[in-house]
């Protein structure tokens, strides 16, 4: 396939290794080392050409880097159904945090309650990444003016002991306090259910600069130690 091969023409084998090291459930073998902008530069020349038809056609692919750029160029579909369904006919192939978190298609703002009604399906999803991908989508576009209360109280819902699904609650958690504090500290003061991800969204939304440092302290307060 054409633009596999440019993938790897464009691979760094010091870079190989840093990748294995932030992925460290994927083989090595899967990973060719090519950088994000590289990448995201790729997927900007081949959209709407043959080539990018012909990848997106193909799954699973070999190489996290082809679902990199298969992410990408999902990201520059405009219309929002079709968009939508590049996006579900995807997921179950997402295997690993770094392509969850790279796909965030601007396409799909376009009709949110569409999407929220999507994200809560893929909250219960049995797939980790497809959860963690439902999260995301809530955090990316349901923080600001689309923010309602009962969606803090949905990723809190979410049973499992996948370290990639807490840690994503917990960043969720951390923006949502940056974002709309009043309104998701009450989930801080109750306490989330799970300790280590309670523990972990105070911890980042204390590292974040978006957090005031009296809030910071107060939010310390209610660090578990059960």
């Amino acid at each position: 396939m054409e633009l596999t091969e440019r993938l790897a023409a464009l691979a760094e084998p010091e870079y190989r290794e840093f990748t294995a090291k932030l992925l460290p459930t994927l083989p090595k073998e899967r990973i060719l080392g090519v950088r994000l902008p590289a990448i995201r530069a790729l997927a900007k020349e081949a959209a709407g050409t043959p080539q990018a038809a012909e990848l997106l056609a193909v799954l699973p692919h070999d190489y996290h880097e082809e679902n990199l750029l298969h992410g990408f160029l999902v990201e520059r579909v405009r219309g929002f159904g079709e968009c939508l369904a590049e996006v579900e006919r995807f997921l179950p192939f997402v295997d690993n945090w770094a392509v969850c978190d790279c796909v965030t298609p601007k396409a799909l703002k376009k009709d949110l309650p569409r999407l929220e009604a999507k994200a809560r399906e893929w909250l219960a999803s049995e797939r980790p990444y497809t959860v963690r991908y439902g999260m995301r989508m809530l955090m990316a576009f349901f923080l600001d003016e689309a923010f309602k209360p009962e969606y803090p109280a949905l990723v809190a819902s979410v049973e499992s002991d996948e370290y990639y699904v807490k840690m994503m609650a917990a960043w969720y958690f951390a923006t949502a306090l940056a974002k709309q504090y009043e309104a998701v500290l009450p989930f801080i003061e109750r306490g989330l259910p799970d300790k280590w991800t309670h523990n972990k969204a105070i911890q980042k939304a204390c590292e974040s600069f978006r957090v005031s440092d009296e809030r910071k302290a107060y939010l310390r307060t209610f660090r578990r130690k059960w």
